[in-house]
């Protein structure tokens, strides 16, 4: 069954585009085959490794690249570094075997915006893609278990106290899951004071990305 032609019901009124990024054909043949009969997700092209994914993401501009770890070349966690260092606004969802904490913790400190298994429930993979597409911190439980047993290392729980108020209620909300629109229509602010505030919040912290201060936030007691 092929996704109707025009018929798109994204958040900004297009479909999602999703860029494929894995070594095994098979494996990307059958996340096309599953994805193209989603409504609302396009698959727009695929890449065999990392440095083809990069490339691949800087020529289509896809909203959300599901991303392989372990590929031969150019791996995904420094294809990721790479695509932050280009300034690249996709949002990057691992989709992996390996739940070692050597692949997960650098996956998510390169930028990652979630982490699913190879073996996700197919409606629980659109849902993922979805979810990451719409500003959302993605982990499964075993690997936020995984970060949050990590020593902070960095002294941001001591600048926590130069956090406002509003920042913090802010910090919360992005534990809980919400994405910056939620956050605007939740505390009745503009979308763009929400991006200042989490601007401050990264700066205040010492952190790089939304996945960090979620899980600061979580570790600190801040989640809903």
């Amino acid at each position: 069954m092929k996704r109707p032609v025009g018929r798109a019901v994204a958040g900004d009124g297009s479909a999602i585009r999703v860029l494929l990024v894995d070594d095994h054909q098979v494996v990307r043949r059958g996340l096309r085959t599953f994805l193209e009969i989603q409504e609302d997700i396009e698959v727009v092209g695929e890449a065999s490794d990392g440095a083809e994914g990069v490339e691949r993401a800087e020529e289509l501009k896809p909203d959300v690249v599901l991303m392989d770890v372990k590929m031969p070349g150019m791996d995904g966690i420094e294809a990721l570094r790479k695509l932050r260092e280009l300034a690249n606004p996709a949002r990057v969802l691992i989709v992996t075997s390996f739940t070692e904490q050597r692949t997960v913790v650098p996956a998510l400190k390169a930028g990652a915006a979630g982490y699913v298994y190879k073996d996700v429930d197919p409606d629980a993979l659109a849902g993922a893609i979805r979810s990451v597409h719409a500003g959302h911190v993605l982990l499964q439980p075993e690997v936020a278990g995984v970060l949050l047993a990590q020593d902070e290392g960095n002294g941001a729980q001591g600048r926590g106290g130069s956090l406002t108020e509003r920042e913090r209620e802010v910090l919360g909300l992005i534990a809980d899951g919400r994405s910056n629109r939620e956050i605007a229509r939740a505390l009745v602010l503009s979308e763009k004071t929400v991006k200042t505030h989490v601007s401050n919040i990264l700066m205040k912290l010492d952190l790089s990305d939304r996945t960090q201060a979620a899980l600061w936030a979580v570790r600190h007691g801040l989640n809903g």
